[in-house]
């Protein structure tokens, strides 16, 4: 009876050790607020978060200004969207099976979101202070610039590519003050062409992402999609 309470009080011993241990913040620094890098950025490194079959989508804003990632679900229409990293607010058992067991899962943590339609995947939200640059995510050619209405007022744009390779499809980016020389039918090169700068939305709306971002939540908004839902324009 003794060993098997003190078997008991060791094993949930273990358990808090290796859940309390993993507490550790993402790769990517966080500046929240006051302590945020200043200037736009530049160019972000050639590191791939997501995926979506083949395509690989890399992350568009430099990591000294990145706050944080999290997925939720988009439009209706959206294509899932496969993390790299490992879900920060996942179940406390799940994260007990995987400090216990190993994951596979490397890199950035992810904040998973709710709200949205289509897959809970369906939409990635790279938060970042407005004003912080933008690049490609994607090898490409801009297809289309449409602005981002809400309560009748512009916020910015929505920059839609058709990554090469990849007809099929188009990655798009909102929330952008769109670079002044992007046009329809530009070449955009993933991490070194520039598509524009974040807008702040922080006075339009109130942010799901701000939770975790320490900050107002603004962000850059990545969603997948069938080129042929893209409306004519």
């Amino acid at each position: 009876m003794l060993l098997g309470l003190l078997a008991a009080a060791a094993l949930v011993t273990v358990l808090l050790v290796l859940f309390l241990s993993d507490r550790s913040p993402a790769r990517l620094p966080v500046p929240a607020g006051p302590t945020a890098a200043t200037g736009a950025g530049g160019p972000p490194p050639p590191f791939v978060v997501a995926l979506q079959g083949p395509l690989r989508i890399q992350i568009p804003i430099a990591e000294s200004r990145v706050t944080v990632l999290a997925y939720h679900g988009g439009r209706s229409d959206a294509l899932p969207l496969t993390p790299l990293g490992r879900r920060a607010n996942e179940g406390f058992l799940s994260s007990v099976f995987h400090r216990i067991f190993g994951s596979s899962h490397t890199g950035l943590r992810w904040y998973q979101l709710s709200g949205g339609s289509g897959p809970s995947t369906g939409m990635l939200d790279v938060g970042a202070a407005a004003g912080s640059d933008v690049y490609a995510p994607v090898d490409g050619t801009i297809v289309a610039l449409n602005p981002v209405i809400l309560n009748g007022q512009q916020f910015g744009s929505r920059i839609d590519i058709q990554p090469t390779g990849s007809p099929s499809i188009v990655v798009s980016l909102s929330r952008l003050a769109p670079d002044p020389g992007l046009s329809v039918g530009s070449a955009v090169k993933s991490g070194s062409s520039r598509l524009g700068t974040l807008v702040d939305f922080s006075g339009a709306e109130r942010q799901s992402l701000a939770r975790y971002s320490r900050d107002a939540g603004n962000h850059a908004a990545i969603e997948v999609r069938p080129a042929a839902t893209l409306p004519l324009r």
